[in-house]
């Protein structure tokens, strides 16, 4: 998987706890359409694996990340943010434990 031009990656070290299905256009649960966030602690990483989506941080709204087949974006935790369907797409989003933090 290729990443996506963001500032944040997820941490060395962060333990996978769990997958999403795969989301399409149709089955994307309309709760990450609207403004959420991931819990103190804890990473995402949204991959998209067929079309393309807007990936929005709600605090720079006027810059929205596109990603395409094979891109992915890694998520801080509590940071709000909100996707956009531009049209069809296939994506699924990780989500990781941090890791310890380097001394």
């Amino acid at each position: 998987m290729n990443s996506h031009s963001n500032d944040a990656v997820v941490p060395d070290g962060s333990e996978l706890m769990r997958v999403t299905p795969e989301f399409d256009e149709h089955t994307v649960p309309a709760s990450l359409l609207d403004s959420h966030q991931i819990a103190a602690g804890c990473w995402g990483r949204l991959s998209v694996t067929q079309g393309s989506l807007e990936f929005i941080f709600e605090d720079q709204p006027d810059r929205p990340r596109s990603l395409g087949a094979g891109e992915s974006i890694a998520i801080p935790p509590q940071r709000p943010h909100k996707l956009a369907l531009i049209g069809p797409a296939h994506f699924f989003v990780e989500f990781y434990r941090a890791g310890p933090t380097p001394p």
